[in-house]
């Protein structure tokens, strides 16, 4: 699949349904190698404030010493633990594409095709010599439509497939639509397509239906970017065209599901047949467009957000057809600007990366070309990355610490009181069945059939895209591979599947400060353990719990049980809806409730599997911290994060996770952290006992 990370490349967001939360470390102190005299502790007492008590803001006790000095590099939105994970992983997969390039690889293996993406994507000479040539044909094809028939045909060859069923990403920004292949919501062992709402060139219908002045400057900041490049294109009336395409756009966005709306999995389960989508969504010729994308032999789609579908289709009938022409040919231009000269690369960042994000200055292209051939041949690279950086001591090491979790996890099953029988015997099906990825996929992807060309990084970008779509198509009609990873070994990062019940753990991300195996127990569990715990919990938040063991939507709860879970969510939902990172604007506690119902349930797992490896015994006190002070601190210091204002902001608004600050708060709900750091009633943090969240 196509696994491009937005951000890196200066677009937008990604995943959502398939969870994504940037991982904290994970130690081995379970695993026996290291003698308990040569540990460390992991975690950093200097990076303290000490002068803010821990009960009235954990987050800034923990981190505040760090924050005042760090920097966030000039090129970046953010900076923390997690973002030094990701450089190690840059620089190794440079080098090792480097090596590969100078060992001149034989023809037609997937280490030429690295080293010819990558040579592509940094020859800046031969970029700037071919100038829009690369897109002539598919700026041509969009001038000579004719009619609205000629429009349902190109949308339909641009249909592309992605990982993520709810955003609009970079690939569904040429489309009405986004198309997403996996196994349908009721029928677990049957693979479908599913159509989602797609169009907009900025982040959210937010941006565009918002009334905050920040949203306004954002507006006319897009439309003026819409109108440079179109300038610099050589077109007509840039500026009107402009215009037009930013009141399609807004119309786009008035018909969008809105992100609450579309993490309910219920509102997402809408089987339809083609005749049902000639028929509910008229507008669009659907026989034309889904012949041209393949797919007009399909029994049976998912229309993830119908009324979006119907509303996006209805605006091809009412929009002018030459709008569509020019928003056609300013998002094919935007999508590739980044293999273009460089007068278009840097419009392009200084949109969706200076304005969007606050970043002042563009990545070193080498960095770009590498999140480039990560997007494109992910797999090809990760194979070879984990031959070099992650031994199978590392991924028997991870796998014991998952196995430990699970066991905190199933005997925190059996002690509910609240929960019945049932339920319990569902819940600990669902986990007994969890199929839990290390490192990396057990089946490498195979390239065969893509071109990459050492002189065209756009078409390589293009076939490449194409040649995913294709690769997604083919999953239709075949067994459902339950084994099947959402992303490459060389992503920080870490995922769980509710459709597959399972779990990815990426290598990349089992590295210092995350994974070091001379780390005691209180930091393993602390960081690494929590994060396990989190995806494990994921499986049990407001929507992981809508699936059962064999990832089939389905309600395997008595009513009494899902009215106390209910109760306990929404008690996590006003507790973030208090928090208010910026001024004016709060979190919105339901847009980012199963993560928080993860952090709260991974962390009070985490904290069990912690104390049951003690076997009864205590931790020494090291640097005047207590083993359980230091399992605490390691937690929130595996969420250090210094962030732009604008980044901050975005995430705010646009994705389904809380801000790393509000996440390292979750300790709040965790009666050991009361008890280990002395919480007094009277501090900002403190939570009356039947007050904390407690969910599974």
């Amino acid at each position: 699949m196509k696994r491009r990370n937005i951000k890196k490349l200066g677009g937008m967001r990604t995943r959502l349904l398939v969870r994504m939360i940037l991982m904290a470390g994970v130690g081995t102190a379970f695993c026996g190698e290291t003698p308990p005299s040569q540990k460390t502790i992991e975690i950093n007492p200097a990076f303290r404030n000490l002068a803010v008590k821990p009960g009235d803001d954990f987050e800034e006790y923990a981190n505040g010493g760090w924050r005042k000095t760090a920097e966030i590099p000039a090129d970046r939105s953010s900076t923390g633990a997690a973002f030094e994970v990701f450089q190690r992983a840059e620089q190794r997969t440079a080098e090792l594409i480097r090596g590969i390039a100078a060992e001149h690889p034989e023809p037609g293996t997937p280490q030429e095709m690295i080293a010819n993406y990558y040579a592509a994507f940094m020859d800046t000479a031969n970029i700037e010599k071919r100038g829009l040539e690369p897109l002539k044909d598919k700026l041509r094809e969009i001038e000579q439509i004719e009619s609205k028939g000629d429009l349902a045909r190109v949308l339909g060859k641009n249909l592309r497939a992605d990982v993520d069923p709810l955003n609009a990403t970079e690939l569904w920004t040429e489309n009405l639509f986004g198309l997403w292949v996996t196994q349908a919501l009721s029928e677990p062992d049957r693979t479908v397509p599913y159509l989602l709402q797609g169009g907009l060139g900025m982040p959210d219908r937010e941006y565009y239906l918002s009334d905050k002045p920040e949203m306004a400057k954002l507006r006319t900041a897009y439309q003026s970017y819409v109108g440079e490049v179109l300038k610099l294109a050589g077109m007509s009336d840039p500026a009107g065209r402009a215009e037009r395409i930013m009141a399609l756009e807004k119309k786009m966005a008035a018909v969008h599901a809105d992100l609450v709306a579309s993490q309910d999995v219920h509102k997402a389960n809408n089987p339809a047949t083609i005749a049902d989508l000639k028929s509910n969504a008229r507008g669009l010729d659907w026989q034309v467009f889904l012949e041209a994308a393949g797919l007009d032999k399909q029994p049976m789609f998912i229309i993830w957000q119908p009324g979006a579908i119907k509303g996006l289709s209805a605006l091809v009938v009412s929009e002018p057809l030459q709008t569509w022409k020019e928003w056609l040919a300013f998002h094919t231009i935007n999508r590739y600007a980044i293999y273009l000269p460089k007068s278009y690369d840097d419009l392009h960042f200084g949109f969706y990366g200076r304005t969007l994000e606050g970043i002042p200055q563009q990545r070193e292209r080498w960095k770009r070309a590498i999140a480039s051939v990560n997007a494109d041949l992910g797999d090809a690279a990760g194979k070879i990355y984990v031959a070099k950086y992650f031994p199978p001591s590392s991924k028997a090491a991870v796998e014991g610490l998952v196995n430990n979790l699970l066991t905190a996890f199933d005997r925190r099953i059996d002690g509910l009181s609240w929960m019945a029988p049932p339920t319990k015997a569902q819940a600990k099906a669902k986990l007994k069945t969890l199929r839990v990825g290390v490192g990396y996929p057990e089946i490498w992807r195979d390239y065969s059939g893509l071109v990459i060309r050492r002189d065209d990084p756009t078409g390589n970008a293009w076939r490449a895209d194409e040649w995913e779509y294709h690769h997604q198509l083919a999953k239709i009609g075949r067994p459902v591979d339950r084994g099947e990873w959402w992303m490459t070994p060389q992503t920080v990062n870490a995922l769980n599947l509710p459709l597959q019940n399972g779990l990815n753990f990426a290598a990349a991300i089992l590295e210092q400060p995350f994974f070091d195996p001379n780390a005691d127990a209180a930091a393993n569990y602390g960081a690494t353990g929590a994060t396990i715990g989190h995806e494990i919990s994921h499986s049990f938040d407001s929507s992981g719990a809508e699936f059962n063991s064999e990832g089939k939507l389905a309600n395997w709860w008595t009513p009494e049980d899902a009215t106390h879970f209910k109760a306990a969510s929404e008690r996590l939902v006003e507790q973030f809806n208090n928090y208010e990172p910026l001024p004016g604007l709060h979190i919105n506690g339901q847009q980012t409730l199963n993560e928080n119902i993860a952090d709260v349930a991974g962390l009070a797992a985490a904290y069990d599997a912690y104390r049951l490896s003690l076997h009864g015994k205590e931790l020494p006190v090291v640097d005047g911290l207590t083993g359980d002070q230091r399992f605490f601190l390691a937690f929130a210091q595996s969420w250090r994060q210094k962030i732009r204002d604008e980044a901050l902001r975005s995430q705010i608004i646009t994705n389904e996770h809380a801000p790393d600050r509000e996440r390292a708060q979750t300790v709040r709900n965790i009666d050991a952290w009361y008890e280990s750091y002395h919480v007094k009633p009277e501090q900002k943090l403190y939570l009356k006992p039947e007050e904390r969240v407690r969910i599974w």
